[in-house]
């Protein structure tokens, strides 16, 4: 199987690692991914999952000491749309042989300007901007911003619209000149789509991207059909940049709290239990160590790849996926824009849906019984405390066991790609020190 999938992908893995826009698609996520894997270990600590945990700092250091680490992670994931935005902006700039500071600054203003920034509470309108525009759910707007104002701004230089200066002006000076109409044609043009968008139903750039994802999120029920759209959507999504399960939950979560609620309700009557898909469900079955099930990806990176990248990527993501948070590697190896790990990452929270579905409508375990755990309880002890049986646990452990033999034909496809840039980076770093000598 796994010669099959190389034959296939490789070529195509190849094909896409050249194509500039995508190597600076990851450029970008690199260039934020250092930002994600910090503040991720802040928002472990600040919702860290052991009875107790909040009491005893809230007694030590009194009731806002959350929001010291809330703060730092927030200043990250809140605002990730706009640092994608920049960060792509710069690496395709300079991968299109441009001023990448220039493309990153220009990329950010354009963002802002299609930023909604009036918020209406009542009657009244407030000017601000709320963070659901700048974080994870603008990051697909964000590269669309982002590429859109590079090729703009190519276009504007390489027909020499440019302010030329006299040899003799510093060069830091000279540049800001030869950037200076470019920049004020892709902000024109930003300008010119805001007012578009304004005229339309739509208002903003950001709802008309928003309304086309969630429409077919519509009219949906408490189906096992239903939660498997649910993670087909939320990983597809995610593969694209975009937070999945904030797009999804706008549809499924009022159905996921009622029926939470009634199990809940149930269980301190000591009734039977009357449903499965409820929201422990959703976030302790079908998804480990974060979206597409990635706990079971780290479980592979650290036992067979041999690639530096891979393996240092992977030392460093451990702890935070143990406990669901997997941004490290949604923008580290990445999974976003990469055709080789979006395959086994949009199958697993899918295959691990049915196969959890299947278990309970069999009632091969008890229902989950309706107590909200948070979100970064880590598998075994999430399963056990879910449904208040050791069979949680086990159906976990099944579940992230067939993870394990799903990507492991993948990361082996990414992991000789690596392998081989590496060898190649060596080769020429050895060259350089030869001729050097």
């Amino acid at each position: 199987m796994q010669k099959q999938l190389e034959k296939i992908l490789m070529p195509v893995a190849v094909k896409l690692g050249n194509n500039v826009v995508l190597r600076s698609l990851r450029d970008g996520f690199m260039i934020v991914m250092p930002l994600i894997m910090v503040t991720s270990f802040f928002l472990l600590i600040g919702n860290f999952p052991i009875p107790g945990w909040n009491e005893f700092w809230t007694s030590v250091l009194g009731s806002n000491w959350n929001e010291w680490f809330s703060a730092v992670s927030t200043s990250v994931f809140s605002f990730s749309g706009i640092l994608s935005c920049m960060g792509i902006g710069y690496a395709y700039g300079k991968n299109r042989g441009l001023q990448g500071i220039y493309l990153a600054v220009v990329s950010l203003v354009s963002f802002l300007i299609l930023t909604p920034t009036v918020i209406t509470a009542g009657k009244k309108k407030i000017e601000a901007v709320q963070t659901m525009y700048l974080g994870a759910n603008g990051v697909f707007l964000g590269i669309l911003i982002a590429i859109l104002s590079v090729e703009i701004y190519r276009f504007a230089f390489k027909r020499h619209w440019t302010i030329k200066m006299p040899a003799g002006v510093p060069p830091a000076v000279s540049e800001s000149f030869d950037a200076l109409i470019p920049i004020a044609l892709v902000i024109l043009v930003f300008f010119l789509i805001r007012i578009i968008f304004s005229l339309t139903s739509f208002n903003t750039a950001y709802n008309f991207i928003y309304t086309l994802l969630q429409a077919p999120l519509k009219n949906v029920g408490n189906t096992l059909p239903s939660v498997l759209l649910y993670n087909f959507l939320a990983s597809l999504l995610w593969c694209l940049g975009i937070n999945g399960p904030t797009i999804t939950n706008s549809v499924w979560s009022p159905i996921f709290f009622v029926l939470t609620q009634d199990n809940l309700h149930a269980f301190q009557h000591h009734l039977p239990l009357p449903h499965i898909y409820t929201q422990p469900f959703i976030d302790m079955f079908t998804t480990y160590g974060g979206g597409g099930s990635t706990l079971s990806l780290l479980i592979v990176m650290f036992a067979v790849c041999k690639s530096k990248r891979i393996r240092e990527l992977g030392k460093l993501a451990i702890m935070p996926g143990i406990f669901g948070i997997n941004e490290p590697i949604i923008f580290g190896l990445p999974v976003v824009l990469n055709p080789i790990i979006a395959i086994p990452f949009i199958i697993m929270p899918t295959l691990n849906t049915f196969l959890s579905g299947m278990a309970f409508t069999l009632k091969l375990l008890p229902y989950t019984n309706g107590v909200q755990l948070s979100w970064t309880t880590p598998p075994i002890i999430s399963g056990w405390l879910a449904t208040g049986s050791w069979k949680g646990s086990v159906l976990q452990i099944i579940e992230i066991v067939i993870g394990v033999f799903v990507y492991y034909p993948f990361i082996k496809i990414l992991d000789k790609q690596y392998l081989e840039e590496e060898r190649k980076a060596e080769e020429k770093n050895l060259e350089i020190n030869f001729d050097e000598v």
